[in-house]
C-alpha cells in the first residue's frame, strides 16, 4: 500500500519504477566490477590518467566526466600516494559470506572460483571471464567480451561451466565482490543449486587472479590477437592448451586434464577395492556363522 501511494505521488507507474531500479542496478554492477579492473590497469600503467583509461575502457554506464569522478572517488587519481580501498561505499553492494576459508577439497565440482580481467588490443580494452575448478585448476568456463555487462561476462562463462560439468547441488561459487557476481540475472542461475561465496576484498581472489595472468601473459601475449574475433578464438585456444597440456606444480606436474583423469581412475580403483573387501567380509561372515537348520 505504501508503495502504491508513492507511485501516485511521484506520478510513476509500478512498471516504470522497477525498470528504473533495473537500470540503476546495471549501472552499479558495472561500476563495482570496474574497481578490480582499474586496480589492474593502475598496477600495469602507474601514470595512466583517468581520461585515457576512459578511452580504453569505454564503460557503458558513464560518460567521461562521471567516470573521472568515479576514479577520483575510489583513489585512482594520479598522485604520489593512493589507496584502492574506500572507507564508505554508496553503491549498495551485495556481499556473500566467504565459504572456502580453511576448506579442504577432496574432488572436483566442490569449489569454482572466478574473476574478470582485461586485455588490451590497440586502443581498446576487452574483458575475459574465467571460472576455475579449485581442486583440479581446470578452467571449466570462460567468456571474452567487449563490455562488462553481466550478459557478456559471468553469465555465458557460468552457462558454459554448467553445461560441461553438470555439478550436484551444493557447489560453491567463489568470486570477488564485482557487480556481475550479485546481479539478479546471475543469481537467478545460481539460486537453489549453487552456494555463492565472496572474498572480503574485491582485490583478493588469488587463484582466479593467477589464472588471469597465466592466460594473458603466457599465451595471449604471444598469440597476439589483432581484433575482438581473434581474441575470442585465441582465448579458446589458450584455455585448451592450459587445460590439456600445461604442467601445474600444485598437481604433481600434471596438466589439469590429466590430473582429473588420474584422480578419477584412483577413486574408481579405491571404490572397487572397498567393494571387494566388503564382499569378502560378507562371505567370511556367512561362512563363519551359517544359518541354523
Amino acid at each position: 500500500m505504501k508503495m502504491n501511494a508513492l507511485y501516485r505521488v511521484t506520478g510513476t507507474s509500478k512498471q516504470a519504477f522497477h525498470q528504473y531500479l533495473d537500470r540503476e542496478m546495471l549501472v552499479m554492477e558495472e561500476q563495482q566490477q570496474l574497481l578490480p579492473v582499474l586496480s589492474q590497469i593502475r598496477a600495469d600503467h602507474p601514470r595512466l590518467s583517468a581520461r585515457k583509461m576512459y578511452l580504453l575502457l569505454q564503460p557503458v554506464s558513464m560518460g567521461r566526466d562521471k567516470f573521472e569522478q568515479f576514479c577520483y572517488g575510489y583513489g585512482f587519481k594520479l598522485a604520489v600516494k593512493r589507496s584502492y580501498h574506500r572507507t564508505t561505499d554508496s553503491l549498495g553492494v551485495t556481499r556473500f559470506e566467504n565459504l572456502i576459508i580453511s576448506m579442504e577439497l577432496t574432488g572436483v565440482n566442490q569449489v569454482w572460483v572466478s574473476d574478470i580481467t582485461y586485455y588490451r588490443i590497440g586502443e581498446r580494452f576487452y574483458y575475459i571471464t574465467f571460472i576455475l575448478d579449485l581442486y583440479s585448476r581446470f578452467i571449466v568456463g570462460y567468456a571474452a567480451s567487449n563490455s562488462l555487462l553481466t550478459s557478456q561476462t559471468t553469465i555465458p562463462a557460468l552457462k558454459m561451466a554448467l553445461k560441461l560439468r553438470k555439478p550436484d547441488p551444493g557447489l560453491i561459487f567463489h568470486s570477488d565482490g564485482g557487480g556481475q557476481y550479485y546481479s539478479k540475472a546471475f543469481l537467478a542461475i545460481t539460486q537453489g543449486r549453487i552456494r555463492n561465496s565472496m572474498c572480503e576484498s574485491v582485490y583478493d581472489n588469488a587463484h582466479a587472479e593467477r589464472i588471469n595472468g597465466t592466460i594473458k601473459n603466457d599465451y595471449l601475449v604471444y598469440y597476439a590477437p589483432q581484433n575482438y574475433p581473434q581474441l575470442i578464438t585465441l582465448t579458446a585456444k589458450a584455455v585448451n592448451m592450459y587445460n590439456s597440456f600445461r604442467p601445474h606444480s600444485a598437481l604433481n606436474n600434471k596438466s589439469p586434464s590429466d590430473y582429473e583423469t588420474t584422480t578419477l581412475i584412483n577413486k574408481e580403483k579405491r571404490s572397487k577395492k572397498e567393494k571387494s573387501c566388503g564382499n569378502m567380509e560378507n562371505s567370511i561372515e556367512f561362512t563363519t556363522f551359517p544359518q541354523l537348520q
